[in-house]
């Protein structure tokens, strides 16, 4: 049985949602803390991260490590993947879809099995499965 792995990160807000501030941390690895703010949020996209952002980093490195596994078990291990994801938010709605892009190195594979494995990926890439509330898209493209 596999182990379970608890990842963890924390954030300390000061003040209200729109004048407030804070920050959020990486605490498992210890690789970061940011800033987060409602500006970058709700207004405009600046220094501060947020917590889209965070979930389009995760969503992306998810993903991409769901395709890279897919690609091996079909004997078409990929050199690169280069992934992106976007996380759309309306302030008062929250989160309405995410667009991911990737466009793979992968020798001696077709673009057809490279579109179908990709669209794979999308669906089950835990990521995906645990936003599946939000429309998920998907660009995908051989370089």
């Amino acid at each position: 049985m596999p182990n379970t792995i608890v990842s963890k990160a924390s954030t300390i807000w000061n003040g209200e949602l729109f004048s407030g501030s804070g920050t959020t941390s990486l605490d498992t690895s210890g690789a970061g803390t940011f800033d987060v703010g409602w500006k970058a949020r709700g207004e405009e996209a600046g220094a501060t991260t947020t917590p889209e952002e965070l979930i389009a980093s995760a969503h992306a490195t998810c993903y991409s490590m769901q395709f890279a596994n897919m690609l091996t078990e079909n004997g078409t291990p990929p050199t690169r993947l280069n992934t992106g994801a976007e996380v759309s938010f309306v302030a008062g709605a929250g989160i309405t879809g995410i667009h991911l892009t990737v466009v793979g190195e992968v020798a001696g594979i077709s673009g057809e099995d490279f579109e179908r494995l990709a669209d794979e990926a999308k669906r089950t890439c835990p990521v995906s499965q645990a936003l599946s509330a939000v429309d998920i898209t998907l660009t995908s493209s051989l370089a």
